[in-house]
């Protein structure tokens, strides 16, 4: 075996990434749905068993926006997977086969890093929202430097949009 060989076998040892990536996606993707499942049950009790916690509403709320914050991480974790396994490894023949969607097909490093940027960027957006929801505003100028914020947001998801077209 000559070096270039063994060199060009050395890329498998990015299975590791692909690996346990997709464990982790896995792994948030269960903790999520536990987090959804609680949120239920607290909704029955508020409901059915005359348990009315103060906050109710933002916590619902909040709870529900951190579960989706997990499950786009997850995504996040599962693009990276495909992507490496990709662009590393090999073609997945069933992606290629399929009539499935384009967002795990990844041609190039800069094409993994746009979907996970994008992606990451969502999951600051939500989290963003849901520590929101625990503010208390209490003078005009915290009302306005949330309306800038919000402002803000807006102005970036734009041109985050832009950037893919």
């Amino acid at each position: 075996m000559n070096f270039g060989t063994f060199l060009w076998s050395g890329r498998l040892v990015t299975f590791l990434a692909v690996i346990f990536s997709f464990i982790g996606a896995v792994i948030l993707f269960i903790i999520a749905s536990y987090d959804i499942i609680d949120v239920a049950a607290i909704v029955f009790k508020f409901f059915f068993q005359n348990y009315h916690p103060d906050d109710f509403h933002a916590d619902v709320v909040g709870n529900i926006m951190g579960a989706i914050d997990l499950y786009l991480m997850a995504i996040v974790m599962l693009i990276f997977s495909f992507g490496i396994y990709e662009l590393f490894i090999g073609n997945i023949k069933e992606a290629d086969e399929g009539k499935t969607s384009k967002i795990l097909e990844i041609h190039s490093l800069d094409q993994l890093k746009d979907k996970v940027a994008k992606v990451i960027v969502m999951v600051l957006v939500v989290n963003f929202f849901q520590r929101i929801m625990h503010l208390n505003f209490t003078t005009g100028t915290d009302m306005l430097y949330f309306a800038l914020s919000i402002l803000a947001l807006c102005v970036g998801l734009y041109f985050l949009g832009k950037s893919g077209h």
